[in-house]
C-alpha cells in the first residue's frame, strides 16, 4: 500500500565553531585541472517531464554517461594521479560491489597503474566481467567474502601488509575533490549556479564535494542529497553527532546502500548547511520506470535516487533545479522487482490471504462477487488439501488504480470467504518481494 508519510527531511546544521576543512574549492578547481582529458564531460540535458511536473527548468546531470556509467572514476582518479612513482610501484587496492570497482578500474587502466580490487561473492558475474574488461591487464579480481564489509577487511589487510595504497570510495579528501569537479562542471556549463542541487548520498563523497565547491563561490544555492530510506547513513550520522553504524540496511539501492557516513564527509556536510531527504525503495523504483519509458535512460536504482525526491521538495515554479542521474550499471533481470515494487509504493498492486472453501465454485464466486471490473489476478498460489474444509491462497492483485482499493476492500468485507490484507511492512511480504 501507498506510504504516505512525508519524506524524513534533516537540515545539517552550520557549526559555530567548523574545523579547518579538510577539503577546499581550491583542491577541486587543481582536480578538474588534474581530470582534463582523462574523465568525460558529461551532457546537462533538460527533463520535459520533471520540467512539467514541477513548473521549474529541471536538468539531468548525466554522469550515467561516463565509461563507467558513474561519476566514481573522479574521485579515484584525482587519488591516485597524486601518487608518486615509488607509491604508484606498490599499486593499489580496493573493495566494492559495484560502481567504485568500476571507477578504479578505470583509472587504474588509465594511468597504467596496477590495482587488487575485492569484490563479494555475492556481485554478480556481470558486474565482475565488466570490472575486468574496463581494467584489463592492470586489474586483479579477488573474490572474497559474502558481504561487502568482508571484502573491505580484505582489501585493508591486503593495503597494509603489501604497502599498496587503499582507495576509498568516498571517505578520502582527494575522493571528495575529484567527485567535486560535477559540481564545479555543471556550473561551468551553465555560466550560474543552479537555484537548486539535487544529488544522491551513500557516504557522502558527492555531496560532500558538492557543498564545498559551492558554499565557497555560491553560498546561496540550495544543495539537497537524497537517501534511500533503507540506508540514511548520513542523517543518523547527523541525528548522532557523528557517523555511526547501522544495524541493518535494505541494499536494494545498492550504489547508495551505505551502513556508515564517511569520517570525512561527515563534517562537510554537518557545516554546509545541507538539506538531506530520505526516499522510499518504492518511490525509486516508479522513478527509474519512469526514466526508462519516457527519457529512454537506463539507470540502476542509486541513478533515479535524486530525481525520485523531486516531487516531495516543494521547488519554485521558474526555479532552475539540477538533478546528478549517476549509476547506469542496472542489470536488466532486476526489472521485475523494479516493476514490483513500484506497484506496490504505487498502492496499485496488494496481496492478501484468502481462504477458500474446498468446494466446487469458490474461486468462481470470489472472482464474480470480489473483483472490480479492472482488478487483475497478478498472482495465485493454492495447493488442495483434501483433509481440511478450507485452503488457504496466496492471492496479488494489480488495480487498475490506486483509488479502486477500498471499493475492493468493502466487497471483501461483505464476502463469505476469509480475507487478510498484507501489508507492505509485514515480514509476510520479505516471502513475496
Amino acid at each position: 500500500m501507498t506510504n504516505s508519510a512525508p519524506p524524513d527531511r534533516r537540515r545539517a546544521p552550520t557549526a559555530a565553531n567548523a574545523a579547518t576543512p579538510t577539503v577546499t574549492a581550491a583542491d577541486i578547481d587543481e582536480a578538474a585541472e588534474r581530470l582534463k582529458g582523462l574523465v568525460s564531460i558529461t551532457p546537462l540535458t533538460r527533463s520535459r517531464r520533471l520540467s512539467e511536473a514541477t513548473g521549474a527548468k529541471v536538468l539531468l546531470k548525466r554522469e550515467d554517461q561516463q565509461p563507467v556509467r558513474s561519476y566514481k572514476n573522479r574521485g579515484a582518479i584525482n587519488l591516485i594521479a597524486q601518487l608518486d612513482e615509488p607509491t604508484r610501484a606498490k599499486g593499489v587496492v580496493c573493495a566494492s560491489a559495484g560502481n567504485h570497482a568500476q571507477g578504479v578500474a578505470f583509472a587504474c587502466a588509465t594511468l597504467e597503474v596496477s590495482a587488487r580490487i575485492f569484490l563479494p561473492r555475492t556481485t554478480p558475474r556481470q558486474k565482475r566481467d565488466r570490472v575486468a574488461a574496463i581494467g584489463g591487464e592492470f586489474v586483479e579480481i579477488v573474490v572474497t567474502g559474502s558481504t561487502y564489509d568482508a571484502a573491505a577487511a580484505a582489501a585493508a589487510e591486503d593495503a597494509e601488509r603489501t604497502g599498496a595504497t587503499l582507495v576509498p570510495a568516498f571517505d578520502h579528501p582527494q575522493t571528495i575533490a575529484g567527485q567535486g569537479t560535477v559540481t564545479r562542471e555543471i556550473v561551468g556549463v551553465l555560466g550560474h549556479a543552479p537555484d537548486v542541487l539535487v544529488v544522491p548520498v551513500g557516504g557522502g563523497g558527492l555531496l560532500a564535494g558538492g557543498l564545498t565547491w559551492l558554499r565557497e563561490q555560491y553560498p546561496d544555492s540550495r544543495v539537497v542529497g537524497v537517501e534511500p530510506a533503507g540506508a540514511a547513513s548520513m542523517a543518523a550520522a547527523l541525528a548522532q553527532g557523528g557517523p555511526v553504524t547501522l544495524d541493518e540496511i535494505d541494499p536494494f539501492v545498492d550504489g547508495a546502500a551505505v551502513r556508515r557516513a564517511g569520517e570525512n564527509t561527515y563534517p562537510i556536510v554537518r557545516d554546509g548547511n545541507a538539506e538531506l531527504v530520505s526516499i522510499a525503495e518504492g518511490a525509486v523504483c516508479v522513478e527509474m520506470l519512469a526514466m526508462y519509458q519516457t527519457e529512454g535512460i537506463i539507470t540502476e536504482p542509486a541513478g533515479a535516487l535524486a530525481a525520485a525526491a523531486l516531487p516531495t521538495l516543494g521547488i519554485q515554479p521558474g526555479q532552475t533545479v539540477v538533478v546528478v542521474v549517476s549509476g547506469g550499471n542496472n542489470d536488466v533481470s532486476r526489472y521485475a522487482e523494479i516493476v514490483e515494487r513500484a506497484l506496490v509504493h504505487e498502492g496499485r498492486k496488494h496481496y492478501f490471504l484468502v481462504d477458500f472453501p474446498q468446494e466446487p465454485g469458490a474461486l468462481r464466486g470470489f472472482l464474480h462477487d470480489v473483483l472490480g471490473p479492472d482488478d487483475d489476478i497478478a498472482l495465485f498460489e493454492y495447493t488442495k488439501r483434501n483433509n481440511r474444509e478450507t485452503g488457504p491462497a496466496l492471492v496479488g492483485i494489480e488495480l487498475g488504480a490506486p483509488e479502486d482499493l477500498q471499493p475492493l476492500l468493502d466487497r471483501m468485507e461483505v464476502s463469505p470467504i476469509e480475507v487478510e490484507a498484507i501489508p507492505p511492512d509485514s515480514p509476510l511480504f520479505r516471502f513475496i518481494l
